[in-house]
């Protein structure tokens, strides 16, 4: 699937497709990379990260492009159920053995700890990154104007 969006993201003209198929896309890719680690919590920031990019990608192609008809394509839909149907094909002809592999993952001991970058060498490290963190939030807040933003409009 994952890659079935990554070929179908390179025929697409409209933004609105592409954003919903990069988001589509950043959702599978999270979830495969949460079901391959033990915690959550990198496809949880991969996945904040993508979806405030994709934000601020939405929110200037609608200060740009905002009355852009939109029409599915004829060809992409065709295309899009004939992949499919192979896909499914491919699932339900193939050996079991490549789809029910689960139990080589489950019998890895994968431990991971955190702990070390809360302990005294790299914690220096996290404080650093949250002030860091912090100033540019404070610098970025006193640079922006309120009322002349690239987004808004300025009634007079």
């Amino acid at each position: 699937m994952i890659l079935m969006m990554s070929m179908y993201i390179m025929f697409m003209k409209h933004p609105i497709t592409m954003g919903t198929t990069m988001l589509i896309q950043t959702i599978a890719i999270s979830l495969m990379m949460g079901f391959f680690n033990l915690n959550y919590w990198y496809s949880y920031i991969l996945f904040l990260i993508m979806v405030s990019g994709m934000l601020v990608l939405f929110l200037y192609m609608t200060s740009v492009a905002s009355n852009e008809l939109f029409t599915p394509s004829k060809k992409m839909l065709l295309l899009t159920i004939f992949i499919t149907l192979i896909y499914f094909m491919m699932i339900f002809f193939l050996d079991s053995f490549y789809f029910n592999n689960d139990n080589i993952y489950k019998n890895l001991n994968f431990t991971i700890s955190f702990n070390k970058y809360f302990n005294f060498p790299n914690n220096l490290i996290m404080y650093l990154l949250i002030l860091h963190l912090l100033f540019t939030l404070l610098a970025v807040v006193k640079i922006t104007n309120f009322k002349k933003g690239s987004l808004r409009t300025s009634m007079k």
